[in-house]
């Protein structure tokens, strides 16, 4: 079948672009250089120049923190390798069959970093091309594509690409005036994501220091067997192979619950669903030392789970409120009671006993405390949903951003 070419447009190799835009290679419009092979034996926990590793280049960020390695001074070889303002890196190492590498970064104000093996750089020629134009280009599909082509075995299961490979990797190039306004707008967007995140991070510390604030045990708190305050709740559901069954699972970490798949009877290997209301609170009998318990909320109201979670609610709603029992089962208290309410031969492996958890001793504040709690701990959760959402939407706004700009089915000038 023909694809039809749009009027101003042309087909090249690497796809549909622009009748005024170029296909370069990679070596025309920057010069590719590897990384160099520090002696590993001269690393410091610190010092004044940061080593640059594969595992400090991830999906688009620059990792600092992660697995540092540091020199207190560079032999001139080494100079060579100190990384500037616009230089673009590239992991050149992964696995066979997956995309865990090609990760890219541009440097923009970090300082006193060298290139270590295994990763490249792009050091653009300015008169060929933008390097913020450039930056995001070797994010597209069409790019990334060739990339993984070009990948040779290694050693074991591990995969690699040449630096003289990504010389010969293809880029579309707009005239430079167009490129120059691509990389402002799609520029603009970075800024808006970053401040976001960094809004995120400073919420996340300050929701972290609430809980903290309020949920540690005061005097006047009284202190209660969990079986008086919490209980097993069951509600079996009535089979039938041929009906449709929603099934929600709990995320690791507190990460809160999500709906897993709708199921055909006959699909589901195990007939031991129970079905979930509004203000129940699940427990995972196999990952609660990992975090997995969470309240379940409207939006899964007349769900199922499995038998691996066990159902709980309140015994007694005037002396305990589920919700606030919810923020304490994110504490350290409440992960220290269920794993010594577990066994098994190792971690992985280890299964939550309910009965002995339920043994256990909790302190509460009063009812009318919790509440207050409740409400300022929501508050402070609520907005840091809020910047979550907006996190996304300008994600997906740039995604699209790009998709019509680095095309050519969108025009700046």
């Amino acid at each position: 079948m023909t694809t039809q070419i749009p009027q101003g447009y042309k087909q090249t190799s690497i796809g549909i672009i622009p009748d005024d835009w170029e296909v370069k290679k990679m070596k025309e419009i920057a010069k590719v250089q590897g990384g160099y092979a520090f002696d590993s034996r001269k690393f410091t926990s610190h010092g004044k120049f940061q080593v640059v590793k594969m595992s400090n280049v991830y999906n688009g960020n620059l990792d600092l923190e992660r697995s540092g390695s540091y020199l207190p001074i560079l032999t001139a070889q080494e100079e060579k390798f100190k990384l500037n303002h616009d230089d673009i890196l590239i992991t050149l190492t992964g696995t066979i069959g997956k995309r865990d590498y090609g990760y890219s970064y541009r440097i923009i104000d970090e300082e006193n970093l060298v290139l270590n093996q295994r990763v490249a750089r792009l050091i653009t020629k300015k008169e060929c091309a933008n390097p913020i134009y450039l930056s995001y280009e070797v994010k597209t599909k069409r790019l990334l594509n060739q990339f993984f082509f070009s990948t040779r075995g290694g050693t074991g299961n591990q995969a690699n690409v040449g630096t003289g490979d990504v010389e010969l990797l293809k880029v579309a190039l707009p005239p430079l005036p167009e490129q120059q306004k691509i990389a402002e707008i799609l520029s603009t967007w970075d800024t808006a994501i970053e401040t976001c995140q960094k809004t995120i991070e400073q919420l996340k510390q300050r929701n972290k220091g609430l809980a903290q604030q309020f949920l540690t045990p005061a005097e006047n708190w009284q202190k209660y067997k969990v079986k008086d305050v919490l209980k097993e709740i069951s509600r079996p559901v009535s089979w039938d192979d041929e009906k449709f069954y929603d099934l929600i699972s709990v995320r690791r970490r507190s990460g809160g619950i999500f709906y897993r798949q709708t199921l055909q009877g006959k699909e589901i290997l195990t007939k031991n669903l129970s079905t979930v209301k509004n203000g129940d609170f699940l427990i995972s009998k196999m990952q609660i030392v990992h975090g997995a318990s969470a309240l379940v909320c409207e939006n899964f109201e007349n769900m199922n789970v499995s038998g691996s979670y066990i159902v709980t609610g309140c015994r007694n709603e005037e002396i305990m409120d589920i919700r606030f029992f919810n923020y304490l089962s994110k504490t350290k208290r409440f992960y220290h009671l269920s794993y010594i309410s577990s066994y098994g031969v190792h971690i992985e492996k280890m299964t939550f006993d309910f009965k002995d958890f339920q043994n256990h001793s909790i302190t509460l504040p009063s009812i009318a405390k919790q509440k207050e709690i409740i409400t300022i701990l929501d508050t402070a959760a609520n907005e840091l949903r809020l910047y979550q959402d907006k996190l996304c939407y300008l994600q997906n706004q740039k995604k699209g951003l790009m998709q019509q700009l680095l095309t050519g089915r969108v025009r700046t000038i």
